[in-house]
Formats: C-alpha cells, structure tokens, sequence
C-alpha cells in the first residue's frame, strides 16, 4: 500500500497527523508547500492526500484540481478553517473527498483517513482487476451466448438487466460490460442492495448532507456521485426497498437526484446495470416491485446460465480457482485427480461459480496432499449422492445459504465443515484462515462492503449457534453471547432469523 502524503506549511499539524497515522500502523510523506507535493507526483502518487487549503503559494485548492484532473480516483481530504465556508463548499465541488475543520479532533482526523483509505484501495481494486483476472471462463454453448451478447453491447450505453441464479457470475458479467463498453476507462462502481439495511441504502445510493439525520457530521457522496461517468451495479435488485425504487426510477428518468437532506439537483451521468436471481415479472404482480420502474430496467434482458446448465465448464473452473487460491496463500496448487473432477462434475452445486470456488478453497487448506482424490472432498458432499442419481447436495459448511433474498458464502460455517471433515476440533487458525481467505477473494473480485456483508454472517451464526444452545430461548442466548436482550431482539429482526422465543 502506499503512503498517505500530508501537505501542510503547520509543522506541529504535519508532526500530530504523521504520530496518530504511525501508531495505526500507516505510512506517510509529508511535504511542507504544494509546489513539493506537485513535482513528487510527476513519479509517484499516494494512496490518500491531506492537505491544507491555504498555504503560501499554490493552495490546497489548486493542488486539488491538479490531483483530480490526473489521478481522478485519489482521494483528497482538504483542512479547512472553521469560518472558512466558502473554500470547504469549493473543496467539495472540485471533487475533494471530505472536509477537515480546524482545530480537529485527531481521533476523528484518523477515522476520516481511514475511511478514504478503504475508498481508494476499494478504487484501486476495482482498476486492478480486470488487468489481474482473466476474463469470465466458460466453452459451453451457453456461456458462449452471453459471450456473443457482451460483444454486440460493446459500444452501448443501453440498461442492462442481468437475471440467473445467485452464485452464477452476474457481477463478472457486469464488469464484462463495463469493460468493453466506451466508459472502460471511468468507474466501476458495484452496491448489493440487499447486504444494505433499508434506513441506510438511500444515503449509500444518493448521499446525503451534513446535518441530514443524527451521525451526519460530513456531507457524503454516494454511489451514484462516485459513479459519474461510469457504471453503477445495482446487484438484487429485487430487493430493493419500494419508496427507493421511486428514487431510482426517477434518476432513471430526468438524470438528477438529490443527497439525503440536499435541496440542489445533481446530474447523474451514469449507466446502471442491475441484475437479480428473483422473478421481477412475479413481484410485480405481487405490487413489491414498480412496474415502470421494471420496464426502465428491462431495457436489454441478460440471462446467465446456472453451472447445472454448463457442467462442461466445471473442469476448467475448478483448475482455475484452485490456482487462485493457493495463490492467495503462497502455496503450490492441487490437482484433482480424474476420479474427483468426474464426481464433482456430476453434483448438483445449487450455489454455482460461488460455491465451486468456496469449495476450492476448502480444498486447498484442508485437502491432504497434492492430488485430491474423492475421499479428500468433504464428507457432506461424498455422502451424497451426485445429481445424476438425482439428489442434490446441501453441501452445508462452506456451500452457499439463503441471506435477504440473496445467496452468500458463510466463511464461518466452513470453517466447522472443514473441523468435521478433517476429523479433528476446529482451530483458531483453521477458521480464521479460512475467514481471511475468503476476505482475499471478496476484495479480489472488488465485492463491495465486504467488512458489513461478512460481520452479518459472522453475527448470525454466532446467534444461530447460541440460540440452539439455549433451545430458542433469545434471553438465555444474549447471556451466553455477552449482548444485551435489546441488542439480541434487534439483530434477530434485522438477520431475518427464526425460532426464537421469550425465556
């Protein structure tokens, strides 16, 4: 990673931001002017820029539209005075990320750099990867459809609506049109609607001011604002929340929207893609889902075939993931003997490309040797039998499990699958390396809110686990755990989780 750059002629605010940066463990280069800072980014840049807005000679200002006119993804942070409204209101609209008013709180001043770290590492992911990773694997005839039709939307700008089974690649296939369409070279921008809870999807979506609900201390862009010019992924857009859709659909429309609490229009130049597994003609006709607004994205109908449609891309898929992920970890690749790949082939894999890859990584920390054979896959899934006996298999541990409507890898629950199929207790180091290995995976595919969709899982199956334990009782449960009964009865709603019960 690289430093953060501090640009301030204040020497004790250069000394204070280097020590509270140093003591989380980040790096920093501090330049005492502007003009310093200017002629070290002719070869090299930093992975965020703090810098004061009044200095002698060039400004902060003008070291901001220098920034953004070259390296448009970095995000810059301007300290600003508090009586100094006007230049913090020209900060943001030449595109800086936030806002620093003297005298700041220096814990604060942290949190804010870190926030605009996970922004540009987040940016640089998004850039990275479709360099790093191949493009979307598959010979079957049905692949080869989707193929054709990415190539023939390659210079269009049009709506496309992806639809196909959750764990079937339909962001791969959106990063796919974002890459080869005219708009490559601006951002890619994805947002899982249902992994956002609903009172918070708007501000993430549209922004919001400062001052516009309690814990808005910062004005904020949104995904849209972040996505100008670009392309914005709408993933389960099924679950959208009914009065967003009218916002959205509105955006659609006339190309404005207003932040949270904002009372000025912003232009939207953005190409929405969106993709769900749910059946959008049946939620309308169930009223959970607009009409025009589904007409509004139904514009181009992609639809990705589920891996039981194309077995014969198994194979390939499985050698690639194995590769990724002893990558990942700095060891050698396994190989699948012909024995496993054959058995594998035949299985019904209900959480498709996603949970082949989870089960790829499983292999690679918990497989003995370097060829596995059918005896070294976990015991769930050798127990079963394959789908041409026609039985599929719950592949529970690592396999994929319904979460709000969508489908996710559980790092957790395979952890304790791969303890049961190596017949020994689960480890620190055997769940933790397989949380951090699918963490890599999430961030090298540039997943979005990879922090919030995994400490929901990893929270529900604490209160899953807990809740057995105490036969249901959620009182009992919240003890166990160490939280409060309010907190307890409040994650249990939002996770969606059943069979609780008062003690």
């Amino acid at each position: 990673m690289k430093p953060i750059w501090i640009v301030d002629d204040d020497e004790s605010i250069r000394w204070v931001l280097e020590k509270a940066l140093a003591r989380e463990n980040l790096a920093t280069k501090s330049f005492a002017n502007a003009r310093d800072a200017i002629a070290a980014l002719e070869y090299e840049t930093p992975q965020v820029l703090v810098s004061d807005i009044r200095m002698p000679g060039d400004s902060g200002l003008d070291l901001l539209q220098l920034v953004k006119s070259r390296f448009p993804g970095l995000p810059v942070i301007i300290i600003t005075a508090f009586s100094d409204l006007d230049s913090a209101v020209a900060a943001f609209q030449g595109g800086a990320f936030e806002y620093l008013a003297k005298p700041f709180d220096i814990d604060k001043a942290v949190e804010l750099i870190r926030r605009a770290l996970d922004e540009s590492l987040r940016e640089t992911s998004v850039e990275s990867g479709p360099a790093e990773t191949p493009e979307i694997l598959g010979q079957a005839p049905a692949m080869q459809e989707v193929f054709r039709a990415i190539g023939r939307l390659s210079q269009s700008n049009v709506t496309v609506l992806i639809t196909g089974e959750s764990g079937s690649g339909k962001e791969l296939v959106a990063r796919a049109l974002h890459k080869h369409s005219p708009r490559a070279a601006q951002p890619f921008i994805a947002l899982n609607t249902a992994a956002i809870p609903k009172d918070l999807l708007e501000s993430e979506l549209f922004g919001h001011e400062r001052g516009a609900f309690t814990g808005a201390q910062t004005t904020r862009r949104g995904r849209f604002e972040q996505a100008e010019n670009g392309t914005l992924f709408l993933d389960e857009i099924g679950d959208m929340p009914f009065d967003l859709q009218t916002r959205l659909l509105r955006v659609l429309s006339d190309g404005h929207f207003y932040r949270v609490g904002g009372h000025q229009p912003i232009k939207a130049n953005v190409r929405v893609i969106t993709a769900t597994h749910q059946n959008l003609e049946q939620r309308v006709r169930e009223g959970l889902f607009r009409e025009d607004l589904y007409h509004r994205l139904n514009v181009i109908r992609l639809r990705l075939p589920s891996l039981r449609e194309r077995r014969e891309d198994i194979p390939i898929l499985v050698r690639h993931f194995l590769v990724q992920s002893a990558k990942q970890l700095g060891v050698e690749a396994k190989r699948m003997s012909d024995a496993a790949l054959t058995f594998l082939c035949g299985l019904e894999l209900p959480g498709n490309v996603r949970q082949l890859e989870n089960l790829c990584n499983w292999i690679t920390v918990m497989a003995p040797g370097q060829t596995v054979e059918v005896k070294d896959l976990p015991l769930e899934l050798t127990q079963e039998q394959p789908a041409s006996a026609g039985q599929p298999a719950p592949l529970e541990g690592y396999s994929a499990i319904q979460h709000h409507g969508t489908v996710m890898p559980m790092a957790v629950q395979e952890a304790a699958a791969a303890a049961s199929a190596a017949a020994a207790p689960a480890t620190p180091e055997a769940w933790l390396g397989l949380l951090e290995m699918q963490a890599a995976s999430m961030l090298s595919g540039g997943q979005q809110e990879v922090m919030a969709v995994l400490g929901r899982q990893f929270e529900s199956a604490l209160i899953r686990t807990a809740l057995k334990h105490t036969h249901g009782r959620k009182n009992d449960a919240a003890v166990r755990l160490g939280i409060g009964r309010n907190t307890i009865t409040r994650k249990i709603a939002e996770l969606g989780i059943d069979g609780a019960k008062d003690d």
